[in-house]
């Protein structure tokens, strides 16, 4: 039994559906550092930085950073097919995740709390404002290279749904990045859009982002 600290519409979800997929069982616990509830000083425990996800096993030892996180459920998880059994094709899944993690997940945080960024910013919103709109489209444009490097095959991680598809389904609901996709590079939308419904982790996803 896996514990999860996260929160709905967060990149939590991607490991929730990771978890999904690995038929693993997990209890989950809400809370986040925008969102600080009772549960929060347990998170620190485990994590100093207070991120979510943060995935405790039954030994007690915690994993953070999401990218890191899925490659671990994958190597655990075999069966799953979270990563690809064959070398090369997981190194690119591999290689995928941390791209994800390092040019596109660091940038939400940015354009979310641009004055983390900057000295002095905390009350001057129109240098935060000029963070944020450089940040997105910057953002933006690493949407684009990930698309031209991973092209969907027919999944991002291979022949089957697995663990690139899922941080890339969950990373890029944030700041424009879906509607960026849909007009420059429709292909990886359309992937996007399969890896939600997919039956194993459409639940995931619409609890995640109910339905309007």
């Amino acid at each position: 039994m896996y514990t999860l600290y996260g929160r709905k519409g967060a990149g939590s979800a991607a490991v929730e559906a990771a978890l999904a997929l690995a038929h693993a069982p997990y209890r989950m616990i809400e809370t986040a550092s925008w969102e600080r509830n009772e549960a929060f000083p347990e998170l620190l425990k485990r994590n100093p930085l207070g991120q979510i996800p943060t995935l405790v096993s039954d030994d007690g030892s915690a994993m953070s950073e999401s990218a890191a996180i899925l490659i671990h459920l994958g190597i655990s998880h075999p069966d799953s097919e979270l990563l690809p059994a064959d070398a090369t094709a997981r190194a690119q899944v591999i290689r995928g995740l941390v791209f994800i993690a390092a040019n596109c997940y660091a940038a939400i945080s940015i354009i979310d709390f641009p004055e983390r960024w900057c000295e002095n910013a905390d009350g001057d919103e129109a240098v935060q404002q000029r963070i944020r709109v450089g940040t997105r489209a910057r953002l933006h444009r690493h949407w684009e290279m990930f698309a031209d490097v991973f092209p969907p095959q027919p999944w991002l991680s291979g022949e089957r749904i697995g663990a690139l598809d899922l941080l890339a389904a969950v990373v890029s609901k944030w700041s424009g990045a879906r509607k960026h996709l849909e007009e420059h590079r429709p292909a990886l939308y359309q992937a996007l859009l399969r890896v939600e419904a997919h039956p194993e982790v459409a639940a995931v996803f619409a609890a995640n982002w109910p339905p309007a």
